[in-house]
């Protein structure tokens, strides 16, 4: 079934440098149809899951997994970028193209064996995907699965979440 947000998604050339086209997903946040149909996909790719949290990564994985939570009735966890959280914090590193950087989340985001869906807008390199994950199971969580809006398949990001439950709703 062809997805409305496909259509909005626009490409921004040489952003945020030479050579890369941007995927750019905020006219599927100003439509609230096609927000309406993501959450929804979400949802029924999450109901057989069984998810006890929805922990979104910053900062569109907030946009787009915070309603979810709340239209599954289940808390919301962010997954920021040190040094952002208030609270006492576990951090996870993760290498960059040149470089490292570092997640965090409050050490009280979800109870042990809570079972987390990990939502974000897009998978590229699978890094921060990982790192999220990683996280989530130092937290002593288990990681039922992630779903994205976008997936750059080109990019071999599930080569980084092996073994795990993947949904992208729209791949290039």
């Amino acid at each position: 079934m062809p997805l409305l947000a496909r259509d909005l998604i626009r490409d921004v050339p040489d952003f945020p440098k030479p050579g890369i086209v941007f995927k750019d997903i905020t006219p599927v946040l100003a439509s609230p149809a096609a927000m309406r149909e993501v959450t929804d996909r979400f949802e029924a790719f999450a109901a057989g899951l069984r998810p006890d949290v929805i922990a979104g990564i910053e900062s569109r994985g907030f946009v787009l997994g915070a309603p979810l939570a709340m239209q599954m009735g289940l808390p919301f966890a962010p997954v920021r970028k040190a040094g952002k959280l208030p609270w006492r914090t576990v951090r996870e590193e993760y290498a960059l193209e040149y470089g490292t950087a570092a997640m965090e989340m409050h050490e009280d985001a979800l109870a042990a064996g809570s079972r987390v869906l990990i939502v974000d807008d897009l998978l590229a390199t699978g890094g921060t995907a990982a790192a999220a994950s990683r996280l989530v199971e130092r937290l002593g969580g288990r990681v039922v699965g992630l779903c994205f809006m976008v997936e750059l398949a080109f990019l071999k990001g599930r080569d980084a979440l092996a073994e795990r439950t993947i949904e992208a709703l729209i791949e290039y």
